[in-house]
């Protein structure tokens, strides 16, 4: 009797057939929940998926290289391909896109009620480097004229937890930033008042970040955009940019000895988001059937706001990168095509 095995989707393979195994770790989201679960197929591949929080994923392949493919930080693949590292080769899927300066909590009698009152205040950040904080301190500079160095930072992670601990984090000359204490954390240091604004405040638990207190239940503490959706909508209206901060990762020494699986990986992605948009459509079909959503609403939505591809987010990916290296984090300016596999440049 021929023994068939199994991939993840249920499908059986061949014996004769080559599959290459891999080891990949992913957050869990609508857009990689199907890869996770293993509802899509993967040409020649057999993924074995670990779910893990982005901090102490991104953590675990910059120090240890746990995983064979993963997401991770824009950023800081930006900071270390500037400096040379070629460890790790980018496909340009995006598992992780939203709005991070809408999410800007401040202590409701610290006198931060615009922007522009950030001006000499203090401020908390999980980590410095961090895309978040990039895309954050981005906005705040080029939209509010509030600069990295018109705040005072404190910084949560550590020098062992945290991901500048690869790339060599030092902060930039004209910017102060201070580590929070190891027997405090950021949500702490805000409700006690010791700093006045959190940026990019991450809660979760993980083996990385400190904080725990949910900060949402505090009476004490408010969103600086009171209408966050408001401003979403009015930043990408003016702006056209819808933030990038996860992408994709293959080891080079994985990607070299098989460079095919870039476009394999990429494809299952694809597919990932196209069966996460059929699943919507098909959840929302009573609604236009009752008249309930109009028919301009079904045209917007039958198209992904957040496509994969490079030529579909270069502005934005280009955007991110500029940042990195205008906020002193990296020498020179990186172009994209040094981060992302040669083989997927002209998706």
């Amino acid at each position: 009797m021929v023994n068939r095995q199994m991939n993840l989707t249920g499908d059986s393979i061949h014996p004769s057939r080559s599959v290459l195994p891999l080891s990949i770790a992913l957050s869990d989201n609508p857009r990689t929940r199907p890869v996770i679960e293993g509802r899509v197929r993967f040409e020649a591949l057999r993924l074995i998926p670990t779910v893990v929080h982005p901090s102490e994923m991104f953590w675990r392949q910059l120090r240890y290289g746990d995983f064979d493919v993963s997401e991770m930080s824009m950023s800081t693949l930006t900071i270390l391909t500037s400096q040379g590292n070629r460890d790790w080769v980018g496909l340009p899927v995006y598992t992780m896109r939203k709005f991070f300066h809408n999410e800007i909590l401040v202590r409701k009698d610290s006198g931060v009620n615009q922007p522009s009152d950030l001006k000499g205040k203090r401020v908390g950040v999980p980590e410095y480097q961090q895309t978040a904080a990039i895309w954050t301190r981005g906005v705040l500079e080029h939209e509010f004229g509030v600069h990295a160095r018109d705040m005072t930072w404190f910084m949560e992670r550590n020098d062992d937890r945290s991901h500048g601990h690869s790339s060599g984090f030092k902060a930039p000359r004209d910017v102060s930033v201070s580590p929070v204490p190891l027997n405090s954390n950021l949500g702490d240091m805000l409700l006690n008042g010791e700093i006045d604004a959190i940026i990019h405040y991450i809660a979760d638990n993980n083996l990385v970040d400190r904080s725990r207190v949910n900060l949402g239940a505090d009476s004490r503490v408010k969103y600086l955009f009171d209408d966050r959706e408001a401003e979403s909508a009015r930043y990408f209206k003016k702006t056209g940019i819808f933030p990038i901060n996860h992408i994709v990762v293959v080891k080079r020494s994985v990607y070299e000895q098989n460079s095919w699986i870039a476009l394999n990986l990429y494809s299952g992605f694809v597919a990932a988001m196209d069966q996460v948009r059929k699943d919507s459509l098909a959840w929302m079909a009573p609604f236009y059937e009752m008249g309930l959503v109009g028919c301009d609403v079904r045209r917007v939505v039958m198209q992904s706001p957040m496509p994969y591809g490079l030529k579909a987010a270069r502005r934005v990916l280009e955007t991110v990168t500029q940042y990195v290296h205008e906020q002193g984090l990296c020498e020179r300016r990186v172009a994209l095509e040094e981060i992302f596999a040669p083989n997927t440049l002209d998706l």
